[in-house]
C-alpha cells in the first residue's frame, strides 16, 4: 500500500488517468449486487493520494477547473462504467441491431455522470490540506455531487455510494435513520481512512491506524443497530389484503408487436387463474390481482374484447392493478399517451388510473426532440409520439382496498420522493418491466434500490416485474415472497403491515445535510490548523 500511495501521488498525465480509472472501477464493485466493500476501501484512498499530489503553484490560486476536477472525472468514469454497464443491455433487444451504439451510449452516460464527481472533488479541494480531516472534505464534496446527480436534469440516483453499506437486511436498517443519501458521506469517509495510514510519516502507527479502526467501529455499530431493529416485533399483517402477483416473463423483443397481443393476454389470464394447490380457491380468495408495467402493451380502451375477458376473469371482490399505456384524446387529432397503472374491477370497468410522472429520458421521452430526431434518435419504449408525464404523484384508493402509493419502473429509485401523501399509504406498489436488461445485473440492482425504499419509509413494497424480480417486501426490507429473474411465476401473499414512522421519513434530507455540513466544517478546521503550520497545499 505504501507503494500504491507514492505512485498515486506522483503519477501525472495518462498514467494518473489510467490509475484513477482503475481505482474508480474497483470502487464500482461496491454497488449492488456486487457489494464488494473492500473495493471501495482500496479505490477511494487512491483518489485521496492523487489529490495529495495534485499540482498547484506556490502562492497561486488553483484554476476553476484544474487537476482536482480531472482527477474526480477520471475516478468517476471508472466507477460508473462498472456500476452502470448493464444499461447497454437495452441495445441488445430487437435482435441487437443497435449493438454498434451500445459502447458509445454507456461511455457517454458514464462520462456525463463523472462530471458531477469532477465538480464534487473540485469543491473538496477548496478545503484540502495535509490534515487527516481532508478525507471529510472529500466525503462532503462527493456527497453533494451525488445529491445533485439525484436531482438535477430529472435526476439519476442509481448506485449512490451509500448503497455500499446496504448489502444485507441487517446493514440496510441504518437507512431508516438517515436514508441512502445520509449513508453516502458515511461510506465515503469510512472508505477513505486507509489513505491516512500510508505513506509512512512522522506519526506513529497507533495514530495513523486510529481513523481506520474508528471506521470499523462505525461498521460494527451499524450491524449492531440492524440486528437490534430486526429483533423487535414488527407490525401485524393486513389479513384482508390478499395479493396475487403475476410475473409473465414476456420477451421484450415481441412485447410491442401487434401479433403478440393475443398471446400476452392469454398468458396473463391463464397465470391469473392458476390454482397453486388443490385447495387453492384461485382468484376467489384474492382481493388484489397485480400485473407488471405495460403488461397489456396496447391501449385497453380501444380493445372492448379485452374488457370483456377481464370481466369474465375477475370475481366481484377482486381488483386488477395492471400496467398499460393509456391514451387521452384532446381533440379531433390531438392525443396524449401515458405510461399508466389501471385499477379494473370485477365488472371490467376502469375505476382509477395513475400516470407515470417521472419519465426516463431517451427511454420514454426524447429530450431536445427536434435536434435528436434529426440525428435519427428516438425513444426506446414505444408510444404514440413520446409518453407524456402525469400531473403529480398521488395515492390510489380504489374502492375499499388499502390506499397505496403507485411507483412505475424507476420512480422507485428516488430516495425521499415517494409522493406527498406517503404517510397515508398502506404500501408502495412498484410495477416495472426490467426485461430490457435481462441477463445483466440491472434487474437485481433495480430491485435492491426499490427494496431500500421500504426500509427508509417503513412501508411495505409490493413489486410486479415482467421478467423479475417480483416480490413482497416488509417495512424492514425483508423479502416475504420473491420470483427470480426470467421465471414465469405466480406469487400469493398477505400484505405486510406498515410502521407508523421512521426517523428518515420524519426528517427527510436533514440527516444528510447535517452530516455534510459537519464534515465540511471539520475539514475547514483542519485546513485552518495546517495553514498556521505552513502545511497547506
Amino acid at each position: 500500500m505504501n507503494w500504491l500511495a507514492t505512485t498515486s501521488m506522483l503519477a501525472h498525465g495518462w498514467r494518473r488517468f489510467l490509475l484513477l480509472l482503475a481505482a474508480g472501477a474497483l470502487s464500482g464493485f461496491s454497488t449492488p449486487p456486487f457489494f464488494f466493500l473492500p473495493g471501495l476501501f482500496v479505490g477511494l484512498p487512491v483518489l485521496v493520494w492523487a489529490l495529495d499530489g495534485a499540482e498547484t503553484l506556490p502562492g497561486s490560486r488553483p484554476p476553476l477547473f484544474g487537476p482536482s476536477f480531472s482527477i474526480g472525472v477520471a475516478f468517476g468514469l471508472g466507477y460508473f462504467l462498472v456500476a452502470l454497464h448493464w444499461i447497454g443491455g437495452a441495445f441488445l433487444v430487437d435482435g441487437g441491431w443497435l449493438i454498434y451504439a451500445m459502447p458509445f451510449a454507456v461511455l457517454v452516460l458514464a462520462a456525463a455522470l463523472s462530471l458531477y464527481w469532477g465538480i464534487g472533488v473540485r469543491l473538496a479541494f477548496l478545503l484540502w490540506s495535509h490534515s487527516p480531516l481532508r478525507i471529510l472534505a472529500l466525503s462532503a464534496g462527493l456527497s453533494l455531487a451525488e445529491y445533485a446527480r439525484g436531482h438535477l436534469l430529472t435526476g439519476f440516483p442509481f448506485d449512490l455510494v451509500g448503497y455500499a453499506l446496504t448489502a444485507n437486511e441487517t446493514m440496510m436498517q441504518a437507512a431508516s435513520l438517515v436514508g441512502v443519501y445520509g449513508l453516502t458521506p458515511i461510506a465515503l469517509a469510512m472508505a477513505a481512512t486507509p489513505a491516512l495510514v500510508w505513506p509512512a510519516d512522522e506519526r506513529g502507527w497507533p495514530e495513523r491506524l486510529a481513523p481506520f479502526f474508528l471506521a470499523l467501529v462505525v461498521l460494527v455499530a451499524q450491524i449492531g443497530y440492524g440486528q437490534w431493529r430486526l429483533s423487535g416485533e414488527g407490525p401485524a399483517d393486513i389479513e384482508t389484503a390478499t395479493l396475487r402477483i403475476i410475473q409473465p416473463s414476456v420477451d421484450q423483443s415481441i412485447k410491442w408487436q401487434p401479433e403478440a397481443r393475443q398471446f400476452i393476454t392469454d398468458q396473463l389470464i391463464s397465470l391469473s387463474e392458476t390454482k397453486l394447490t388443490p385447495e387453492d380457491p384461485g382468484l376467489d380468495g384474492v382481493r388484489l390481482l397485480i400485473w407488471p408495467e405495460a403488461a397489456l402493451p396496447f391501449y385497453l380502451n380501444e380493445s372492448p374484447e379485452t374488457f370483456s375477458r377481464l370481466a369474465q376473469l375477475l370475481p366481484a371482490r377482486t381488483l386488477l392493478l395492471t400496467g398499460a399505456p393509456r391514451r387521452e384524446t384532446l381533440g379531433d387529432s390531438d392525443a396524449r399517451a401515458y405510461n399508466s397503472i389501471l385499477a379494473i374491477d370485477g365488472e371490467g370497468e376502469i375505476v382509477e388510473t395513475y400516470d407515470k410522472v417521472h419519465l426516463v429520458p431517451i427511454g420514454e421521452f426524447l429530450p431536445f426532440k427536434n435536434l435528436l430526431s434529426a440525428l435519427g434518435l428516438s425513444q426506446f419504449v414505444p408510444g404514440s409520439d413520446g409518453w407524456e408525464p402525469g400531473e403529480s404523484r398521488r395515492l390510489m384508493t380504489p374502492g375499499d382496498r388499502p390506499a397505496f402509493q403507485p411507483l412505475i419502473c424507476y420512480e422507485v429509485i428516488f430516495p425521499g420522493d415517494p409522493g406527498p401523501d406517503i404517510a397515508d399509504a398502506a404500501y408502495m406498489l412498484n410495477l416495472t418491466n426490467d426485461a430490457w436488461f435481462d441477463h445483466t445485473i440491472g434487474p437485481a440492482q433495480h430491485f435492491h434500490h426499490a427494496r431500500l425504499r421500504a426500509v427508509e419509509e417503513g412501508i411495505p413494497l409490493v413489486r410486479a416485474a415482467n421478467s423479475g424480480i417480483s416480490a413482497v417486501v416488509d417495512p424492514f426490507g425483508r423479502i416475504r415472497k420473491m420470483a427470480a429473474e426470467d421465471e414465469v411465476a405466480v406469487l400469493d401473499a398477505i400484505l405486510p403491515g406498515r410502521l407508523e414512522m421512521t426517523w428518515y421519513r420524519l426528517f427527510r434530507p436533514w440527516p444528510f445535510v447535517t452530516i455534510v455540513l459537519a464534515f465540511a466544517g471539520l475539514a475547514f478546521i483542519g485546513r485552518r490548523r495546517t495553514m498556521r503550520t505552513g502545511l497547506i497545499l
